[in-house]
């Protein structure tokens, strides 16, 4: 009789079929160092693994999983589209409903597009920007993750940050050249490039919150800057929402920030945890694609109906009166106590929080920018990341990563995760005491 698998077993004869053992680079725990746990089910706000070990999860598929894990409607909501087939390729009434609800919950999507995932969501409207304006260069920011479309791994954020290298191999240095990148929340520097190249730039993308070099804040007076400077000249301001899009609020940070950008990259939540994205933003822009106009996109998969019921049933289900404010009290709430169990045992620690989106910080001052993430204590965060996984609590395995809470996070669960926590922080100052 074989021996059951555990996460170790399943790790090494993964990395004999797979590069690293993962089929995304964040997942191998390289930076924290470790055995990645194999994942067989999840419900509600739990993960379970190959070992039957049950751990309070806080990355939600990475932002999806707002509702929790195979929540009821949405699992309804799939098998019943299964049922009609996996995929017609022909468009669908479905689809229409879902551009509408995205339409009417966002007031810079006049019209969108239906894409499988947020890089292809992020590069299309990318080449739409160019393809708009005749322009070639765009502008990113360090720190930023926007996809591993070559235009966009110049300093990039998430994995590439975890691994410690500033661009990619495979990129061609002539792509590279047409990506300018500047500081977060730097605004002379972004005035500065204007100034000298501002009827060369196609557009700016940016993450309104960061959420690939841990959770980051752009600040009002920065947002506002760079709309006025897209304006008046003529560049296209692309607001990178994969992550911020109906987590930070139900109109996503264009709702907390009251600035309308010209494009809109969506993913993640909108997908209820299938392979769903989008992008849309102004008529006249989005008018370039094809079939109208001459900017080329296309996907086989695109407008999944799968995908696409998931995705309707995960929306009613954030519609609902009073989601979005017992959500963010829960974040807040959890992020709060946090502090105080770090601060009882001397641990430097400081967070942030806007709707179900966080992060955690070993630093004595919420980050700024990606060069602000890099000094924070790295120790402390592997430390604190097996602390917690011993305890039975799922972080994002690197320090540049933001976490999740979900709505099925309910006040047990939260009390059980910061009851870990205290005695984790215990144990990581133990060394200094």
């Amino acid at each position: 009789m074989s021996s059951p698998s555990t996460n170790q077993s399943l790790f090494e004869r993964a990395q004999r079929s797979i590069p690293g053992g993962v089929n995304s680079p964040v997942r191998a725990f390289r930076q924290v160092g470790g055995v990645p746990r194999f994942i067989e089910r999840a419900e509600g706000p739990y993960l379970f693994d190959s070992e039957g070990r049950r751990y309070i999860d806080y990355i939600g598929s990475w932002g999806p999983m707002i509702a929790g894990h195979a929540h009821p409607e949405v699992v309804s909501a799939v098998q019943q589209a299964a049922t009609r087939s996996l995929s017609f390729g022909a468009p669908t009434a479905d689809e229409i409903d879902i551009a509408e609800a995205l339409r009417d919950l966002l007031p810079a999507v006049e019209m969108v597009r239906l894409v499988s995932s947020g890089t292809e969501a992020a590069m299309s409207a990318l080449r739409l920007a160019r393809g708009f304006t005749g322009r070639d260069a765009i502008v990113k920011f360090e720190g930023c993750y926007h996809g591993h479309a070559d235009s966009l791994l110049v300093k990039a954020g998430s994995g590439l940050l975890t691994f410690g290298n500033p661009s990619s191999a495979g990129v061609p240095a002539d792509v590279a050249a047409h990506t300018l990148v500047l500081e977060y929340n730097n605004i002379p520097q972004i005035e500065e490039l204007f100034a000298s190249r501002g009827s060369q730039i196609a557009c700016v993308i940016v993450e309104p919150i960061a959420g690939n070099m841990n959770f980051v804040r752009g600040d009002r007076a920065w947002h506002a800057r760079l709309r006025e400077l897209c304006t008046a000249h003529g560049a296209l301001l692309v607001w990178d929402e994969v992550m911020t899009g109906f987590r930070v609020a139900l109109g996503g940070a264009q709702q907390l920030y009251g600035i309308r950008p010209d494009l809109v990259v969506l993913g993640k939540v909108i997908g209820g945890g299938m392979p769903l994205a989008a992008f849309g933003g102004r008529a006249e822009i989005m008018q370039c694609l094809s079939p109208l106009g001459a900017v080329y996109q296309a996907g086989t998969l695109s407008g999944n109906p799968v995908a696409v019921a998931a995705g309707m049933a995960q929306l009613r289900i954030v519609r609902r009166p009073g989601f979005y404010t017992a959500l963010a009290a829960a974040t807040a709430g959890l992020m709060q106590g946090l502090e105080q169990a770090a601060a009882r045992h001397g641990v430097p620690l400081c967070t942030d929080c806007e709707g179900g989106m966080f992060g955690l910080y070993f630093a004595s001052a919420r980050p700024r920018c990606y060069a602000d993430v890099a000094r924070a204590d790295l120790g402390a965060f592997k430390a604190f990341f097996h602390a917690m996984l011993s305890r039975g609590v799922y972080l994002a395995p690197s320090m540049y990563e933001a976490g999740f809470v979900s709505s099925s996070h309910d006040p047990a669960v939260l009390q059980a995760t910061l009851q870990a926590a205290d005695e984790a922080f215990a144990e990581i100052a133990r060394p200094s005491a």
